[in-house]
């Protein structure tokens, strides 16, 4: 197991790669640099290779698949996990990795949005993106996380091998912060300068397509993690639109003591039941959410015996 293992996915990144591993090794010089290649087609893999790092390749394409293969393939102690493109300074790693290693950090976020995210970045949406991001989901989970679209984070083992990794793109970094919050891992907060592109790197983000799977995220995740928060909203909207149709139907029968709109009536009916099931499925739902919860912690529980196991700590069995 390493001690510290710091993960560089990527794509295309030739102009900043080799400047990115140099500045790690120069602030984690213990730490041992992977580079997943993700189909590059310059010379990422190569120069990467040249400045002593591992490289190593994923072949289906988006970032959410390259997490994925890197957390199953690597054991350390504290990740860090840092883009290619050299808009992170690397000296801020070791603060986060004394987060994780001695004050038992599950997930360290480093924090753009509290720096110089909003003077550096010149895409006015990604601007108004993160805002609304960060708020919504902080709004929904009850959380207080400074930047939830990072690329720059440390994990702790238990993270990494209990983190159920379903996004293939960008949407990853929302799925991180949530899965963390839900299941009361420890977050902390490290603020970092944040440096655009330099002149001559692309950013592989698609503001509008990659926003909307963003939101789609946010959505499918509070439906699974909150189902009785999401289903009693329905609940509620469907009851409403009933009510709405129903006040029409009611006064004319009140006026003339007949029932003039019976198609208007069954359909009311029919939505009510809806709002009545809608609202049963979330306690449903919650129940079993709340068994889910209780499984990870016991599975979480594994984890971490098993990375003490690895270090030494404690017999195999």
């Amino acid at each position: 197991m390493d001690k510290i293992a710091v993960l560089i996915p990527c794509y295309n990144e030739e102009k900043t790669i080799a400047k990115v591993i140099r500045d790690t090794k120069a602030a984690l010089p213990e730490a041992v640099v992977y580079v997943y290649d993700n189909n590059s087609t310059d010379q990422t893999a190569e120069l990467a290779r040249q400045q002593g790092a591992i490289v190593r390749y994923e072949y289906m394409q988006g970032k959410g698949n390259v997490i994925r293969r890197m957390f199953r393939e690597i054991d350390a102690r504290c990740y860090i996990m840092v883009d290619g493109d050299d808009t992170y300074p690397m000296e801020f790693a070791p603060k986060m990795v004394d987060k994780v290693l001695c004050h038992n950090a599950d997930m360290v976020v480093g924090d753009r949005l509290s720096s110089t995210y909003f003077e550096e970045n010149k895409r006015p949406f990604h601007n108004i993106g993160n805002s609304m991001v960060k708020a919504s989901i902080n709004h929904l989970f009850g959380s207080e996380v400074k930047d939830i679209m990072t690329g720059f984070r440390a994990f702790s083992y238990g993270f990494v091998k209990t983190f159920p990794v379903l996004s293939k793109g960008f949407e990853i970094e929302t799925e991180m912060t949530i899965h963390a919050v839900y299941n009361h891992m420890q977050i902390d907060n490290v603020i970092v300068d944040y440096r655009d592109r330099p002149e001559g790197s692309v950013s592989k983000l698609n503001t509008y397509v990659d926003g909307f799977r963003v939101l789609g995220t946010i959505f499918r995740l509070y439906r699974d993690y909150k189902p009785f928060g999401f289903f009693s909203l329905l609940a509620v909207l469907l009851a409403i639109i009933a009510i709405l149709f129903f006040i029409p139907v009611l006064l004319g029968f009140l006026e003339t003591g007949l029932v003039l709109k019976f198609p208007t009536l069954i359909v009311c009916g029919f939505v009510m039941m809806a709002a009545i099931q809608s609202f049963f499925a979330g306690l449903i739902l919650s129940n079993m959410a709340t068994k889910s919860r209780r499984d990870f912690e016991y599975r979480f529980s594994q984890v971490c015996k098993e990375e003490r196991c690895k270090q030494g700590e404690e017999p195999c069995r």
